[in-house]
């Protein structure tokens, strides 16, 4: 039998939990996928916004969108359609309900755990296809997942080597490979935001330093050039002055010469 099993609301920067459906099932296969759950919590930040990773008989399927994301488990038969038309029920409904900055600021697990009523209760509306046809029309999901179908996650993915995740290389289904443009920023902590400010204004400190280093700088230049013209006035002066003394020599000497020996310059 095709249904959904179980779901969850999970911050992307981190994978808190921020509410969850309860679970009922508890087999072997139910065990392994909470197992998957975790391990996809903490790697979807690396990840596209719309996943799908099969499990043998179950399929995981999420969407992630403003920091949160929205996953559930589901039997290996249920359409793709009504999977991903739930998640976006769950994410409508959230992000209506609760603020980011409420989501954002959170510290304990499944600290919005009333939104499991919502959970339920879609839930089992999606369970029975039968009056969900009803209510909800298709069509336009069924469009975006043809236009853009989810990327599927392979177990070689989920794993990691030493701690360290390996990068993702496999095609992704209408958009070639998955490169970095999916990958999304983490929010900045609070030391981060300080230590940006205090770099803004280190920056703006040095600025002023280097205006003041070139107003000296200019000031210096506008001395020495300033101290040439002097010296170069003065040289031109002196110069002019012993290269009129002669002549002035000579005025002065006829004005003191008696005018009976003026005859004799001559």
């Amino acid at each position: 039998m095709s249904m959904i099993l179980s779901a969850s609301v999970i911050r992307v920067r981190d994978g808190l939990p921020l509410s969850a459906s309860t679970d009922y099932e508890q087999g072997t296969g139910m065990q392994e996928c909470r197992k998957y759950f975790k391990m996809l919590s903490r790697k979807l930040a690396q990840l596209p916004d719309r996943c799908t990773l099969k499990t043998g008989h179950y399929n995981i399927n999420f969407i992630s969108s403003m920091g949160v994301s929205y996953m559930m488990l589901c039997t290996e038969n249920y359409p793709n359609v009504l999977a991903f038309s739930f998640l976006d029920e769950l994410q409508k409904e959230f992000i209506t309900t609760y603020n980011m900055m409420k989501t954002n600021t959170a510290v304990r697990p499944y600290c919005f755990i009333e939104f499991d009523n919502f959970i339920q209760r879609t839930k089992q509306r999606y369970n029975n296809p039968r009056s969900l046809s009803t209510k909800i029309n298709l069509s336009d999901m069924q469009m975006e997942i043809k236009l853009r179908p989810p990327y599927q996650i392979s177990m070689g993915e989920l794993g990691s080597a030493n701690g360290v995740t390996s990068a993702f290389s496999v095609d992704y289904k209408g958009a070639g490979k998955i490169s970095s443009a999916h990958q999304r920023l983490e929010p900045a902590t609070l030391s981060g935001i300080v230590a940006f400010i205090l770099s803004l204004l280190c920056a703006a400190l040095n600025l002023i330093r280097g205006f003041h280093a070139i107003e000296s700088l200019l000031q210096v230049l506008c001395y020495f050039c300033n101290f040439r013209v002097m010296v170069r006035i003065l040289i031109t002066l002196l110069h002019f002055s012993l290269e009129q003394q002669p002549a002035f020599t000579s005025v002065i000497y006829l004005s003191t010469t008696p005018a009976g020996g003026m005859s004799n310059l001559f």
